[in-house]
């Protein structure tokens, strides 16, 4: 049986519970949503609030409105972007790790050589500085969004906005589930440590040495993500 949804936040909750079902192909792509009286019952909303949420998840590309015929649902691995990673991220969990740590390093050695050439002396100035945070973070979590503060500069000085786009797609996917991926942050002098090598390159504006330590970089920090035990 569906659980109803409480009135409080009831558009976005439909919202939420409506994409979990449609990523766990409990509706598959291809298939039509039941007849939307039927759906509103079976998710104790009204018709009106209903709407909306359709409406959303339309816009969002999991869901297509045929008038006359009703709400079909797509297929997401064909028309989806990469906006839809955290909500992947969220459903399925490791099923989308592996691919997302690939993603992770070739974009990112990417990002850093074109950051390496691009980079405005205050972003390189920037890159030193979060580095210093990292190091100093009196928590494992402050030193994570220290280290993602790195990532969105780099991203930002790379002077490819779709590279950003994606860094951005990325860090949203790994901040769902950040708290599984601490030990790399647990000692944050330690983690400075890892990153400092990699700022260095950037700032030294040498993009070869740059890729590599990026791709250095990511390849350690996974490593330590995945040795350590699930929580």
């Amino acid at each position: 049986m569906v659980q109803p949804i409480s009135r409080q936040g009831v558009v976005d909750a439909l919202v939420a519970r409506l994409r979990a079902d449609v990523l766990a192909e409990r509706y598959p792509p291809g298939a039509y949503l039941p007849p939307e009286r039927d759906l509103a019952a079976r998710y104790g909303v009204t018709r009106t609030s209903l709407k909306h949420a359709l409406v959303r998840l339309v816009e969002t590309g999991l869901l297509e409105t045929r008038h006359g015929v009703g709400t079909r649902v797509r297929d997401y691995k064909r028309d989806a972007g990469a906006d839809l990673l955290p909500f992947l991220v969220a459903e399925a969990g490791p099923d989308w790790l592996a691919e997302i740590f690939q993603a992770r390093r070739e974009i990112g050695a990417l990002v850093a050589a074109a950051a390496a050439e691009h980079a405005t002396a205050a972003q390189r100035e920037h890159l030193r500085t979060l580095v210093d945070d990292v190091r100093a973070a009196p928590t494992t979590d402050v030193a994570q969004q220290a280290e993602c503060a790195v990532h969105r500069t780099l991203a930002a000085a790379c002077r490819n906005r779709v590279y950003a786009l994606l860094v951005n797609s990325l860090l949203r996917a790994y901040d769902e589930v950040r708290h599984l991926f601490a030990a790399p942050f647990a000692d944050p002098v330690a983690a400075a440590a890892r990153l400092a090598g990699l700022v260095a390159a950037v700032a030294a504006g040498d993009r070869r040495a740059a890729h590599a330590a990026a791709e250095a970089y990511y390849v350690e920090t996974e490593r330590l993500m995945l040795a350590q035990p699930a929580e």
